[in-house]
C-alpha cells in the first residue's frame, strides 16, 4: 500500500504516505479503503501497549471521511491513540491529516485481546 510506520511510543502509532494515481477509484479520489487502511495505526497502537505473548484483532472500526485525499493533497499522516486498554478490550481512536494540518477522516476501532 506504500505507507511507513514513522512514530511509535507506548499508545499511539503514526503510520504516512504519499498518495498516487494507484489509489484513485473511478471518482478520481483516493479510495476510502485506503484511508480504511492507514485507519489500521489505531490497532497498532492498541498492539503497542500490550505486553510480550498477548495480541489483537480488530472487533469493529467506523471510518469517516471528511474531505477528498488526492494525489494533490501529497503527504498524509494517520494517528492512533489508544482510549483504553483492558484485559480483553481494546478501544482507540485515530485521524488522518493533511501536511496543513486539516482533518481528512478520522475513525474509531474496538479490538478483542487475547494471548498468542
Amino acid at each position: 500500500m506504500g505507507y511507513d510506520v514513522v512514530e511509535a511510543e507506548l499508545g499511539r502509532v503514526v503510520v504516512a504516505m504519499v498518495p498516487t494515481g494507484a489509489h484513485l477509484n473511478p471518482a478520481g479520489t483516493v479510495h476510502g479503503g485506503l484511508t480504511a487502511t492507514l485507519l489500521s495505526c489505531m490497532g497498532l497502537a492498541i498492539q503497542s501497549a500490550l505486553d510480550k505473548g498477548t495480541s489483537q484483532t480488530t472487533l469493529e472500526f467506523k471510518v469517516s471521511l471528511l474531505r477528498p485525499i488526492t494525489p494533490e493533497t501529497g503527504r498524509i499522516t494517520a494517528e492512533g491513540k489508544v482510549l483504553n486498554c483492558g484485559r480483553r478490550i481494546g478501544t482507540a481512536d485515530g485521524r488522518v491529516m493533511d501536511a496543513k494540518g486539516r482533518l481528512l477522516a478520522h475513525g474509531t476501532t474496538t479490538c478483542l485481546i487475547f494471548p498468542t
